[in-house]
Order: C-alpha cells, then sequence, then structure tokens
C-alpha cells in the first residue's frame, strides 16, 4: 500500500472516504472541520450536538455526504479525553479506522491531520508516526495458507494524509517513509513467527537473512555444524541433536565502517520448534511453539528496517537456530555441556533450551568488542506469569543502558518492566557437579533464567528481554491481529535510532 501526504483542505479532497478524529465530548469542532462541516449540510456538529458520536476511544461512525462535498464520505473516530492523549491512542484510533475502511473495500482514503496545537503538545512528528503505524499494522492479515476469493480480498491502494500547512509538508513526507519502513519490517515479523514450524526452519531464517543482507550496509554469514563445533558451541549443537533439522548460526553486521561509533549486538533466540526435547511440553499449546524463534525474527526485523533508515550505527545481530526435538539422539537431563566460553552446565530440563543457545551467542558477542549487547527472547513461562501480556520483562547489568531501553520502549509502545538480577538469584543455578545448571528451581524462573544468561557476560553492559508474553495477542487490538505481535522490532529500532554513545560502566552482580 502507498502512503501518500499531500497539503490542502478536507473538504476538498476527492477520496472514498476521509478520516476525522474528535475527542470525547467536544463541544464546538476545530476551525479546520468548519469548511467540511458546511459543506456536507453541518452533519458533523449535528452528530456532536445530538451526542450521535460521542468521541471514546475508537468509537467510528460513517457519514455519506451524498455529493454534497467532494469527499465521498466522512469516517469519524474518537480520540478517547483530550487530557488523555498519547501517541498510543492515535496510533489506536488510526488502525480502528483503516480496519472500518478495510472492511468497506474502501480503495482510496483518507486522513486529516490537524495543525499540531490540536493534539495537545504531541509533535506532528508523532503523530504522523502513530498515524502511519497504526494504518499499516492494523491491516496486517497473515493469510499465507488461506484459499481467498477474489471478493474476500480487500486492499486498500492509496492512504493519504493531509496537512494544513505547507511548511510541513516536507517534514511529514520523510517520517511518513521512514515509519513505512518500521511498519513493513513488523508486518515481516509477524508472517516469519506466523509461518509454521515445518516451513520456518532454521536454513529457512538464514535464506531470509541473506535477502536482507542484498541491502546496501548489511552483511551476513551464517555457521553451519561444522563451524560451530570447532567453536566449542555446546549450546547450539547440543539442542539441536534431536532434530533432523540442521543448526544455523546467524550473523548479520550493518555499517562496518563504523569509525567511531558505538557497536550495538542484538541477539535474537531461533528455536523455530520447540517441543521441550525430552522433557516434552503438554500437548495442550503445543502448536504455539513454532513461535518460539520470536526473538530471532524480532533481530531479522530490525535489521530489515536498519537497512532502510541507515542510521550510523555500527549493528550486530547473532541469531542461533535450531529445533529443540527429542529423538534417540537427543539431549538428555543429567547431561554435561561445555559451552563456548568454557564453562560446564547441568542440564536438568531439555525445555529450559533457549538460553542454553543464546549463552554461546553471548560468548560470540565478545569478538566485536561491544558497547551494548540485547537478546530477545521468548524464554520463559515465569514472565508470562509475572506481567502478563502486556510488558516485556526486562533485566541487564548497566542502567543506562536499561534506561534507554525503557524510554524506546515508552516511545513505541512496546513496553518493558524490569526485574531484578541480585546475587542471591545467581546462588540459585549453582551445581554441585558442573558451573552452573539451567534452572533455579520454581521460584523467580524469569530471574534464574537471566541469571543464567548473565553467567555469560563479561565486561560489556547487557539487557535481556523476555519476550514471552508480548509475542503474541489472544484478539484482535486495534492494530495488531490475533497472531504474532512482531513485538521488539520497532523497539529496537527506536533504540538505535535514538542511540548516543554509551558511558560504558557494567554493573555488579
Amino acid at each position: 500500500m502507498k502512503i501518500s501526504v499531500k497539503s490542502g483542505a478536507a473538504e476538498k479532497e476527492f477520496t472514498d472516504v476521509i478520516v476525522i478524529s474528535l475527542f470525547e465530548n467536544v463541544k464546538k469542532i476545530p476551525s479546520e472541520l468548519n469548511s467540511l462541516d458546511k459543506a456536507s449540510g453541518g452533519t458533523i456538529s449535528n452528530l456532536l450536538q445530538n451526542k450521535d458520536f460521542t468521541g471514546k476511544l475508537n468509537e467510528t461512525v460513517m457519514i455519506p455526504t451524498y455529493k454534497k462535498s467532494i469527499p465521498k464520505r466522512i469516517l469519524l473516530v474518537g480520540l478517547g479525553k483530550a487530557t488523555e492523549l498519547s501517541s498510543d491512542k492515535v496510533r489506536q484510533a488510526a488502525g480502528t479506522a483503516a480496519r472500518v475502511i478495510q472492511g468497506k473495500k474502501f480503495k482510496n482514503p483518507s486522513m486529516l491531520l490537524y495543525n499540531k496545537t490540536e493534539y495537545k503538545g504531541i509533535s506532528i512528528e508523532e503523530i504522523t508516526s502513530s498515524v502511519v503505524e497504526g494504518v499499516l499494522l492494523s491491516l496486517y492479515n497473515f493469510t499465507m495458507y488461506k484459499t481467498l476469493k477474489k471478493e474476500d480480498k480487500a486492499t486498500i491502494n492509496n492512504f493519504t494524509l493531509i496537512v494544513q500547512k505547507k511548511d510541513v509538508l516536507a517534514k511529514v513526507k520523510s517520517v511518513a517513509k521512514n515509519t513505512q519502513t518500521v511498519a513493513e519490517a513488523v508486518c515481516f515479523t509477524r508472517d516469519l513467527v506466523n509461518m509454521s514450524g515445518s516451513d520456518a526452519t532454521p536454513t529457512f531464517l538464514a535464506n531470509k537473512a541473506k535477502e536482507i543482507a542484498k541491502k546496501t550496509g548489511v552483511k551476513c554469514r551464517t555457521l553451519s555444524h561444522p563451524d560451530m563445533k570447532k567453536l566449542g558451541m555446546g549450546g547450539i549443537l547440543n539442542v539441536s541433536r534431536g532434530s533432523s533439522q540442521p543448526p544455523k548460526f546467524i550473523i548479520l553486521e550493518y555499517n562496518t565502517r563504523k569509525k567511531n561509533n558505538d557497536t550495538i549486538v542484538l541477539i535474537g533466540k531461533g528455536v523455530t520448534f520447540d517441543s521441550g526435547g525430552i522433557s516434552l511440553k503438554p500437548g495442550m499449546d503445543m502448536d504455539l511453539m513454532k513461535a518460539d524463534m520470536a526473538g530471532a525474527a524480532a533481530v531479522l526485523g530490525a535489521f530489515k528496517a536498519v537497512s532502510g533508515l541507515k542510521p550510523s550505527t555500527h549493528i550486530v545481530g547473532l541469531i542461533p537456530c535450531t529445533e529443540n526435538m527429542p529423538d534417540g539422539s537427543a539431549l538428555k537431563p543429567g547431561d554435561i555441556i561445555k559451552f563456548m566460553s568454557g564453562k560446564t552446565v547441568e542440564v536438568l530440563n531439555t525445555d529450559a533450551e533457549g538460553r542454553l543457545i543464546l549463552a554461546d551467542a553471548i560468548s560470540y558477542a565478545k569478538r566485536y568488542k561491544p558497547d551494548a549487547v540485547i537478546d530477545i527472547a521468548t524464554l520463559t513461562g515465569a514472565c508470562v506469569a509475572a506481567l502478563g501480556t502486556f510488558a516485556t520483562g526486562m533485566l541487564g547489568n548497566n542502567d543506562e543502558l536499561k534506561e534507554r531501553v525503557n524510554q524506546a520502549g515508552k516511545k513505541c509502545h512496546e513496553r518493558v518492566w524490569e526485574l531484578p538480577l541480585w546475587k542471591e538469584y545467581y546462588d540459585l543455578i549453582k551445581s554441585n557437579i558442573a558451573d552452573i545448571k539451567n534452572t533455579g528451581g520454581k521460584y523467580a524462573g524469569t530471574i534464574t533464567a537471566a541469571c543464567f544468561l548473565g553467567e555469560f557476560v563479561e565486561d560489556f553492559p547487557w539487557v535481556h528481554l523476555d519476550i514471552a508474553g508480548t509475542f503474541l495477542v489472544e484478539k484482535d487490538t486495534p492494530y495488531i491481529r490475533k497472531g504474532a505481535s512482531g513485538v521488539g522490532v520497532r523497539l529496537l529500532t527506536q533504540l538505535i535510532l535514538d542511540w548516543k554513545k554509551m558511558r560504558k560502566k557494567t554493573g555488579q552482580k
């Protein structure tokens, strides 16, 4: 779909439908709507006066103009209370409007962006970004495996944003273009996560990484079983033992000519199907384990976005990919693994496999002398128990990096919540027969999983993001359909775009 931006008056726009957003219980319409209201016979003001439209968040009313004005229809959408306006509410309203338009099969809608004073302190750049994200993310629909009839397909060809001041036109066009790049990367990630595990294999993900590397500034190479064996990557090699699919270790690199810029390493868990291994999961909801590579998909999506946005930072992506399956060769409870770092691990539960493959990736990251390492993974059910589905768990060793991640999450509404990494928690993963063990008992599962990863982190700033609760939604929301959310792409991209040099202080455990 094409996003267009133009300046002009709403009442003169040739369009199937023009979207007008309004606050809750407004007594007087914004001055920008006076001409449109007059041209439509006072329909908007009459609806407000009669309280047929109240402006509650995501409320909609479609008004046919019957040729009284140039736009064929007016779609009112509620922004909620003016005092509670946020970028995410703008995103929701835009997404809600886009779904209504898609349902009506209109091909060329428009939306009015008010002068920035109407948005109560939120900049026109933020409004533009939120509207474009809301529209594009809401229209995503995973249909790869569906047989669709022609009449079932509802495609919007062009969505036009109308601004009333020419002096902001170039700015709005630039923001809309960059936001579309990010939103399309989110949809790319959603596709990967929604796919069948038999299709989205480690080899498939490696090939997707190679496709991303066709963009200028991105390089890709993939380590196969012999390469990993030579490096001593005991985590990924042992987890992959029970699978007929060969493991892959994907390395993406953007902007290798980094000069004096910081190096950020992004690590994504890529378990393309997790049966639990010998510690087999229950059958109920095991189908969702095709999505245990949502962290890997988020890193791939972030690279897809970054390759179009061209930030100056040096970025490395490390993605260990494997299945976790139970056959006669599979990793067993009680086995001892030696890792790339030299540490030994006692495996108590083969379903705690994500941390095993991430550990090798964290050790591999050391060769880049990183200024920051962020890993992202669907790691623990305990995180869902603790935080539900509205926040990603965050743990790490560096306050500055944690705050940067937190602020990026607030900006894009992919919110994070910090959990502690105190020394006492590290004691829970000590082993009697190896250096450490891969589970810490029945309490604080999210924290002890992060402690395990922390054992492989050395002297660089590090943050771990547990997206077990946020990688999917169970029902449609205004801009996310049931299924994969694509979480992490906007958060990591925002973090990179806002990046400033680190002060380089690590925490202590």
